[in-house]
C-alpha cells in the first residue's frame, strides 16, 4: 500500500475519532450524569470510550465483523473504516485476544488467483488495521480463496457476499 493512501486512511480515522469524541456540557461537566455509566446501546461505558470484554458481542460496530470487497480488488471501502477504527481499539486495548483475518474470493478466476487475492485482502485489513493502531503481532492473515462461500448460487449478488474478510477472535 503506498504510503499517500497509508496517509489518507490515517487521516480518515483521526477526523473520525474527533468526531465521535465524547460530548461535554458548557460548563465542563460529562453529560452522561455519572461515570463509568454503562451505554445500553453500544456496550462501552460513559468514561471515555474504553470497551470491556463484552463489548466484543454487545457492541454494534464490534459485533460487525465481515468486511466486503469489489470484484478483483483489494481496496478498503470508506463504509468499512469506522468498523476498522473499532475492531483496532478493541485489539489495542486487550494484547490477550488475537485475530485471524481470513480472506475469501468469488469462485471466478483460478484457484491460485483466489489464494492470492484472499491474502492481499487480508493484508490490506491488516495494513488498515495497524495504521488504525492495532499492534500487528495481535492479527494473522490466512487465505481460503474460493475454498469458503458463505453463498454458493451463480449469481454476481451472491459473488458479492463472498469477496470478504472475515475477522476471527480468539484468546491467547
Amino acid at each position: 500500500m503506498n504510503t499517500s493512501l497509508r496517509l489518507a486512511i490515517a487521516a480518515l480515522l483521526c477526523v473520525t475519532a474527533v468526531g465521535c469524541a465524547k460530548k461535554t456540557k458548557p460548563g465542563g461537566g460529562d453529560t452522561s450524569g455519572g461515570s463509568n455509566v454503562q451505554t445500553p446501546d453500544t456496550g462501552r461505558p460513559d468514561n471515555g470510550g474504553e470497551y470491556t470484554r463484552e463489548s466484543l458481542n454487545t457492541d454494534s460496530c464490534l459485533r460487525q465483523r465481515v468486511i466486503y470487497f469489489d470484484l478483483d480488488k483489494t481496496e478498503i471501502k470508506g463504509e468499512f473504516q469506522a468498523q476498522i477504527a473499532c475492531h483496532a481499539k478493541f485489539i489495542r486495548q486487550f494484547p490477550d485476544y488475537n485475530v485471524t483475518l481470513e480472506g475469501n474470493a468469488d469462485e471466478r478466476g483460478s484457484r491460485e488467483y483466489n489464494l492470492g487475492l484472499g491474502e492481499r485482502r487480508g493484508n490490506a485489513v491488516q495494513s488498515a488495521l495497524s495504521s488504525a493502531g492495532a499492534p500487528s503481532n495481535q492479527l494473522n492473515v490466512v487465505s481460503y480463496g474460493e475454498e469458503r462461500p458463505t453463498c454458493k448460487d451463480h449469481s454476481e449478488s451472491c459473488w458479492a457476499k463472498n469477496r470478504r474478510v472475515e475477522l476471527v477472535y480468539t484468546t491467547k
